[in-house]
């Protein structure tokens, strides 16, 4: 098995594919795009946000979400260059105590960051 994507689910959508977008750098996929949906190009995979119904009554978090099942870790060439660019869009930078970072996107959800020099990046 490989893995083809990842997929969160997000309360509101255009905030978040903006983020991700002109933030984090990736490119939408017009193509694929629903009013529920968007399918983002990151290079070997595909990444998506799906919007939770608002019926659902689902809050963003207020802090990080450090608990979750899942976290995505995306592979950048600077390091350095990469923790600038989120700090002066607004991302919330979380250090860790062995040196690394990550970084929460606005709905709190704790993004990982490693060097494309890292073993399996």
């Amino acid at each position: 098995m490989q893995l083809a994507g990842a997929m969160l689910f997000v309360v509101d959508l255009p905030a978040m594919t903006a983020f991700y977008r002109d933030v984090v750098g990736f490119a939408p996929i017009e193509e694929t795009r629903l009013d529920n949906w968007v399918e983002f190009d990151t290079g070997e995979t595909h990444f998506a946000l799906h919007a939770i119904p608002r019926e659902v009554g689902v809050k963003p978090s207020p802090t990080p979400r450090e608990t979750g099942g899942c976290k995505l870790i995306l592979a950048v060439d600077d390091l350095a260059a990469a923790r600038e660019r989120l700090s002066s869009a607004g991302a919330t930078i979380l250090d860790r105590p062995w040196g690394g970072w990550d970084f929460a996107d606005p709905e709190g959800n704790v993004v990982g960051v490693t060097g494309k020099t890292h073993p399996g990046a």
